[in-house]
């Protein structure tokens, strides 16, 4: 038979990967060799949508092709690499494929693994697929595979998510592996491979059984039978450890570390690097150094420099039962040998450093103990290093040590830092100037949607296009739509976003095609939205969220940049947060009614709606009232009526359905989730203004809402001066940062803090629900957006402090994670804000059985000290006076002892 494109391609559509392989090898060499050229040609013309739309994925029937048809590695590499064909390498029937190969005598076939196994990729590999494709035609071609991070991962991924269920078991495999000695070094050496072993061992896999060997027991019993060499090992992990990486991917290391069991003499052997685990490490890996050199201390094997010098730092580390061990060590150290007891608590002192007034105080308690014992000079050292103390441990600490015969050191009140007065958003960057950079600017927006960014390109695209740069922007511009189709190409999953709107809006500025099936929807969904007042519903695909604005405003300009022109857009931000200066607003109407164009509805309205709250100077009053254009009316009517009034913002609380055998129907459980529903406060108005002020949540919480992912400062933008609207949209997705332990929502509350409004239910709510955040970045983000909004002039906090009584009484936000965050603000000057919202907070909270409120108590005291505060918190009374020595108990008489000084 001979060799023709089309049979091959229907064969490899039609995903007979026996019939590829049946054509290829009835074919002699040379006739083969002939037909390289034409499946690379055929191959580089396929839509690369048909790899992901079409019924049968083709490109495992193409890469038989390449292989049966390429005269070298080099060649086949580059035609394997494409991007449809990359991705199913895992799918290609390899004994097949080395029949192809075997049939050719193939040389080169250990060559091409080698060529593709250093190109897997280092991220997101989920089963090894790809590795076992390339290892097959190493192995095939006698070759050792290279060592790189895509190989090495790939390998262990085939390892721990075998394909297949009947796979032998992990230590089976890894024993007979024929590269366990050279790759498995790597798992050692090459950081983040834990987070691979952890993911798929600790990872929700209904596919392991639960009698599945975990890698560290594997490990571990390799070495313990001679397959590993244990030494090698243990250096590795003690080494792996050392060099530290994220906790959870440290964590197999810790358990190979507690399976190997290591001897006194083991430890002995990696002495430095335990004292450097305890001292830096996360906190598992520093609790493992600290049994392993307190192993060695109780054999007399551990000098005491190298204690004391892990000392300092560790009892500074936040995991207060690893430092008070250490405390507690310490003091043992002390006992056995008196003669050094003064450079012992000399360590020890490093703990009144410590962030948690209880750490300071058991610090304290025993340097204060063993005064009587130390030398003069020791004891006056330990006398200055109490200046750190906080709460009212200074006082105590000055009594304690007068009480020696020295002079009092109380140290001095604490310093309330200031907050600096709010500087305000910064200006919009200067604007795009060129077609060029106008084509840098979208590609850096299909990779990351920003609000700035879009308001940029927006403008450029108008503002070249009238100027007469079409032929500029039809050169730079339409080879984005092949390089992105995915993002600026309509398909069924992304019709109506923004990019996709932006495509069309390219393709109608530089080559507008006579037909355009996604211009003609765009139209239609702009005049509906003029016509009805709302976007999205009834075919249309716009979004119906906030989100759904830019959207429908990047329609009007690809339905109209041909049509009714305008030179420019009127809605273009002046400040970064959305904010449009009344004057410069003027100066482009006054210029449109001058020039005689009009601006675009949906450009007008956002325009007007981004335009602050505050009543306009005289001089810009005066100038709208002398317009006479419809455009330049209606900018006179909204600044006398004083723009759009705050809508109604309500609390709502969510609880999530059940079967009817009581379980709930989504998971994780969440008992109740508090979000904002949203009503207008007047009739009539613009005709975006009803959709975006009306919002009625579900009764059932959402799972996992993303609506406004990666597009935050997006929603910010569109009301910028009504920030409770767009906190209302959002909370849904803030919350979900601490009851689902979500990530990257934070992003929005510094935006939100920068912009203007009354703050209402919805952005406190959010504040709380951010506080108490699972990932630091989102409560480092809510500390930034506290700290703005408590140097403004609008009080907040008792507001946010009541509802994080609310929300932590039942655990719907976990207690523990918000009181760093604000210990942090009250560091960074916001006292004053925060002392409000533990005020407020304190009376309901400790009533609750919140295992985190002693250190909300403490947090408290410190605040308290700081400010000089006086005041008495219902409660705190009755809960000092309960009798037993618990923690609420010390914390609770500590503060009311601070409020009554």
């Amino acid at each position: 038979m001979t060799l023709d494109w089309e049979t091959l391609d229907r064969r490899a559509r039609s995903g007979d990967q026996p019939g590829v392989t049946r054509l290829l090898l009835e074919a002699g060499e040379a006739e083969r060799l002939a037909f390289a050229r034409t499946v690379e040609a055929g191959i580089k013309a396929v839509d690369p949508d048909v790899y992901w739309r079409a019924p049968v994925n083709p490109a495992p029937g193409y890469a038989l092709a390449v292989v049966g048809t390429a005269p070298g590695a080099s060649r086949a590499a580059t035609v394997l690499l494409r991007r449809g064909l990359r991705g199913a390498w895992r799918s290609v029937q390899v004994d097949r494929l080395l029949r192809i190969a075997a049939a050719r005598e193939l040389a080169w076939l250990g060559d091409l693994g080698t060529r593709l196994a250093v190109r897997l990729p280092a991220r997101d590999v989920w089963d090894g697929g790809d590795w076992e494709f390339t290892a097959a035609l190493m192995r095939a071609g006698g070759v050792q595979p290279p060592v790189t991070e895509g190989v090495v991962r790939g390998w262990l991924a085939a390892f721990i998510r075998p394909r297949g269920h009947q796979a032998p078991p992990l230590i089976m495999r890894m024993r007979d592996d024929p590269h366990l000695d050279r790759l498995l070094p790597g798992v050692f050496e090459i950081d983040g491979m834990g987070a691979v072993i952890v993911n798929a061992i600790w990872g929700d896999d209904s596919s392991l059984p639960e009698t599945a060997i975990r890698f560290h027991d594997v490990v571990a019993a390799l070495t313990a039978e001679g397959r590993l060499e244990r030494k090698t090992i243990l250096a590795a992990t003690v080494d792996r450890l050392a060099r530290g990486d994220k906790p959870h991917a440290l964590r197999p290391f810790v358990l190979l570390h507690d399976k190997l069991a290591p001897t006194v003499d083991e430890i002995a052997t990696h002495a430095l690097d335990y004292a450097r685990l305890l001292a830096e490490s996360p906190g598992p890996v520093a609790a493992m150094a600290q049994r392993a050199l307190r192993t060695l201390d109780d054999t007399g094997l551990l000098g005491l420099e190298t204690l004391l010098e892990a000392s300092f730092p560790a009892l500074l580390r936040k995991e207060k039962a690893l430092v008070k061990t250490q405390i507690s060590w310490l003091e043992k150290v002390a006992r056995r040998e008196p003669g050094r007891a003064g450079e012992v608590f000399e360590t020890v002192a490093a703990a009144f450093g410590h962030s948690a007034l209880d750490i300071q105080e058991r610090a304290l308690t025993l340097v204060g103990k063993h005064l009587p014992g130390l030398p003069p000079a020791t004891v006056s050292r330990l006398a200055e290093a109490t200046v750190v103390l906080a709460g009212d441990l200074p006082a105590r600490a000055a009594t304690l040590f007068g009480a020696t015969g020295l002079a009092e050191t109380a140290a001095p009140p604490e310093a309330v830092a200031e907050l600096p007065a709010p500087a305000g958003p910064a200006p919009m960057p200067p604007s795009i100037a060129s077609a060029a950079e106008l084509a840098e600017e979208v590609a850096a927006l299909v990779h990351e949607q920003s609000g700035v960014r879009w308001e940029r390109v927006l403008a450029a695209l108008v503002t070249l296009h009238s100027a007469g740069e079409r032929d500029a922007l039809a050169a730079a511009l339409p080879p984005l739509l092949d390089r992105y189709p995915g993002d600026l190409v309509e398909h069924p999953w992304n019709s109506g976003s923004a990019l996709v709107c932006l495509g069309t809006a390219i393709r109608m500025a530089t080559v507008p095609p006579r037909d355009d099936s996604a211009h003609r929807r765009l139209f239609s969904a702009v005049r509906s939205a003029w016509q009805e007042g709302h976007r999205g519903g009834g075919g249309v695909k716009l979004s119906t969220l906030p989100d759904g604005v830019l959207a429908l405003r990047v329609a009007e300009i690809a339905v109209h940049l041909n049509g009714s022109m305008q030179p420019m857009l009127v809605a273009t931000p002046t400040q970064v947060n959305g904010n449009l200066d009344p004057a410069v607003l003027l100066d482009r109407l006054t210029r449109a009614e001058a020039e005689g164009w009009q601006p675009w509805s949906f450009d007008l309205e956002q325009a007007l709606l981004r335009l602050p709250r505050t009543p306009a100077a005289a001089d810009v009053a005066a100038g709208a009232a002398l317009l006479v254009s419809p455009a330049g009316r209606q900018f006179a009517q909204w600044l006398t009526s004083g723009g759009l009034p705050d809508p109604v913002s309500e609390s709502f609380t969510q609880h999530p359905r059940k079967h009817a055998h009581n379980g709930y129907i989504w998971d994780p459980d969440v008992p109740r989730r508090v979000v904002a529903r949203l009503r207008p406060s007047r009739d009539g108005g613009l005709r975006l203004e009803r959709q975006l002020l009306t919002l009625h949540p579900q009764q059932a919480p959402e799972y996992s809402p993303q609506h406004f992912r990666n597009i935050e400062g997006v929603l910010a933008m569109v009301l910028p001066h009504h920030r409770e609207v767009a906190a209302a949209w959002a909370l849904g997705e803030l919350a979900a940062l601490a009851d689902q332990d979500q990530r990257g929502g934070g992003r929005l509350l510094p935006l939100l803090a920068e912009c203007a409004g009354p703050i209402g239910p919805a952005l406190t709510t959010a504040m709380a629900y951010t506080l108490g955040a699972k990932q630091e970045s989102d409560r480092a983000a809510a500390v930034d957006a506290f700290l703005t909004l408590a140097a403004g002039s609008e009080p907040f906090a008792g507001a946010v402090g009541a509802v994080l009584a609310d929300l932590s009484s039942d655990s719907a936000v976990k207690l523990g994670r918000v009181v760093p965050a604000l210990a942090d603000a009250h560091r960074a000057g916001a006292s004053a804000a925060v002392w409000e919202l533990l005020t407020t907070a304190l009376p309901a909270l400790l009533t609750t059985r919140s295992r985190a409120v002693p250190e909300l108590l403490e947090l408290a005291t410190q605040v308290a000290v700081a400010l000089g505060a006086r005041a008495a918190i219902p409660g705190l009374a009755e809960v000092a006076s309960r009798p037993g020595s618990s923690r609420l108990v010390q914390e609770a008489k500590r503060l009311r002892s601070t409020l009554s000084q």
